[in-house]
């Protein structure tokens, strides 16, 4: 099996946002051309890119938009179902649970999890809370894919040494705190606020 190149796949979001849009808007049709100005890209970047997954060579193609946006979903695993869990409702977990459209990105989230007796029993965004005592256990009887981890930072670990063993399959970890995963099969992917704003201040630095 053929490895893509990781900043192939993390341009690939988007990509299928900006077909999604022009979907919305009622475009059918769009030259890789036109898809290329409208992302910012070369379009020797973008024919690059799609020719991991299919024949996108040539350099006057023309994208049928909603075609493309399946493949694109396909490929990113939007049309599969996975399961998961949200550690920590604070600030963060709770405006994911009720701004972000889990379902639309192929996720049931099927449980929120803290130690604030007041919480447990109760729901956030229509998903239950329970004990984070019985995190382990839930992943394990679940068979959890994916974690969302909105813990305070330094409790990040512990709860990563939870869930690893439990077989969770994944973490999408908004701790600031980079977890610890040794040889285990997991995906981690680090949600760093202060990189972006780090990466403004570079910018603005510059115009400076």
């Amino acid at each position: 099996m053929k490895q893509i190149p990781d900043e192939v796949i993390r341009r690939l979001p988007l990509y299928l946002r900006t077909l999604d849009a022009l979907y919305d808007e009622g475009e059918t049709r769009i030259s890789s051309g036109q898809l290329c100005r409208r992302l910012h890209l070369k379009a020797s970047q973008l024919r690059q890119d799609l020719s991991w997954f299919g024949d996108y060579s040539q350099q006057a193609f023309t994208y049928d938009i909603d075609a493309l946006r399946h493949e694109l979903g396909r490929i990113l695993g939007t049309h599969e179902e996975f399961s998961a869990i949200l550690v920590g409702p604070g600030k963060i977990g709770t405006a994911l649970l009720e701004h972000f459209d889990f379902i639309v990105d192929g996720y049931s989230v099927l449980g929120v999890f803290d130690k604030a007796p007041g919480l447990v029993g109760q729901e956030v965004a229509g998903v239950p809370v329970y004990d984070i005592e019985t995190l382990g256990d839930f992943v394990r009887e679940h068979k959890i894919d994916i974690a969302i981890m909105t813990v305070p930072r330094f409790a990040a670990q512990d709860v990563a040494d939870t869930l690893i063993p439990a077989g969770i399959r994944a973490i999408w970890n908004f701790t600031n705190q980079d977890l610890r995963i040794g040889d285990a099969d997991v995906v981690v992917e680090n949600i760093h606020f202060s990189d972006s704003l780090l990466a403004l201040n570079y910018y603005l630095a510059k115009k400076n």
